[in-house]
């Protein structure tokens, strides 16, 4: 009795998470950043600001979706976050591993689908905080090189989507060119979610049976150079740094399954 009561209290809780987040969206779009536009003329600072509040109301969120008994969470090496101009790598497993990183990582930047632009939930948000849409092609590049060289820490999740849920990560080549076009070390993220939620076609009721544990662990940095180094060319670089990030995090996940 005790269990079914708690997994349905867990169910209610997870939809009160879902509707304040709907709700938070709309009232930034509204009043927060409409206000912001009004006190902050250069665009440059209102992005900073932006991001400022977004990383309060993510802190808030993962609060009460902790408080609420939705999820536990732990982060192990959060003081490596403590720095500016980092390029953030992490896998992606869950729905809201975005809200995780942005609520740790002060003037987060990321990456965003182009459709989030024009959502009524996200909008306000991606559209104040200057975020960085992947639907402009080779100028993406381009935009995240220019975000780190000004002293925003860029978030990517570099499979380019939710992992699957046999865990198999599959990356893009787009985190590794950033790296080497922007002579950047990499600060690889690593999130695992146990039991799985919120996974790749999953929905938000579809709870598991027992509350989820994140455990986001921030590791040393990976080393550039080498890369660099070892080939004659930033294709061939992009390639071999591809192929040892993807061998990073598979290795990773299986640790810590």
């Amino acid at each position: 009795m005790g269990e079914r009561f708690f997994y349905c209290w867990r169910l209610l809780a997870t939809a009160i998470c879902f509707a304040v987040f709907g709700l938070g969206g709309v009232l930034l779009l509204v009043v927060v950043f409409p206000l912001l536009r009004v006190l902050v003329w250069k665009r440059e600072c209102r992005f900073i600001y932006a991001k400022a509040v977004i990383q309060f109301v993510f802190q808030f969120f993962v609060g009460l979706m902790h408080g609420l008994g939705v999820l536990r969470f732990e982060v192990i090496g959060r003081e490596r976050l403590n720095r500016r101009g980092l390029l953030i790598l992490a896998n992606h497993p869950t729905l809201i591993d975005t809200v995780f990183l942005m609520a740790f990582v002060q003037r987060a930047d990321c990456i965003v689908k182009g459709d989030l632009q024009t959502n009524l939930f996200t909008r306000g948000a991606v559209n104040a905080a200057g975020y960085i849409c992947n639907n402009h092609g080779n100028e993406c590049i381009d935009d995240c090189i220019y975000s780190l060289q000004s002293g925003n820490n860029l978030i990517v999740f570099p499979e380019g989507t939710r992992t699957p849920r046999n865990s198999q990560i599959s990356l893009k080549r787009g985190a590794a060119n950033i790296a080497l076009r922007a002579r950047r070390n990499v600060t690889p993220v690593l999130i695992t979610c146990q039991p799985q939620t919120l996974g790749k076609n999953e929905k938000w009721w579809h709870i598991p049976p027992k509350t989820v544990h994140f455990r986001i662990e921030v590791q040393e940095d990976i080393e550039i150079n080498d890369f660099l180094n070892e080939s004659i060319n930033l294709v061939m670089a992009a390639r071999h740094l591809t192929s040892y990030l993807q061998a990073y995090f598979t290795e990773g996940i299986k640790r810590h399954a």
